[in-house]
């Protein structure tokens, strides 16, 4: 495994173990494809391999239409979508990279979560992040 797949394995890990309501998390690379996911142990998913692959395609997707409007709103620090059955938010890592993540739709705290825990842990790792794409 070469150094960048190791730094991201290794953030995958800490981000599932940041909080309890976490669920499932997917690092993609700048196209939506998932180079990197873990899920909660005991989880049953709600969506199979090649499914979570076409939502993360079409969240980065989204994501990329609302990037022309940057200069007058500011670069995205998450966005969010709720579901009946989870939340989901996206968090870009950097240019090449996005963090698609999944937690209990019960969680009422959730932007204490990506606030406090997450983006902090993003802010860190960031530093040893790949810049290039990771295959």
């Amino acid at each position: 495994m070469s150094n960048d797949n190791t730094i991201i394995s290794s953030f995958t890990d800490n981000i599932l173990n940041l909080d309890k309501s976490i669920r499932w998390i997917g690092i993609t690379n700048q196209n939506g494809i998932i180079i990197n996911e873990k899920y909660r142990e005991g989880l049953k998913l709600l969506l199979n391999k090649e499914e979570n692959q076409e939502s993360a395609i079409n969240t980065i997707t989204r994501h990329k239409t609302r990037t022309q409007f940057e200069p007058k709103i500011g670069k995205l620090t998450y966005a969010f979508g709720r579901y009946e059955n989870f939340s989901r938010f996206i968090i870009p890592i950097n240019e090449n990279y996005y963090l698609i993540i999944t937690i209990d739709f019960k969680e009422k705290n959730f932007d204490k979560i990506i606030m406090d825990k997450l983006i902090p842990l993003i802010k860190e790792v960031n530093k040893n992040f790949p810049v290039k794409n990771v295959t």
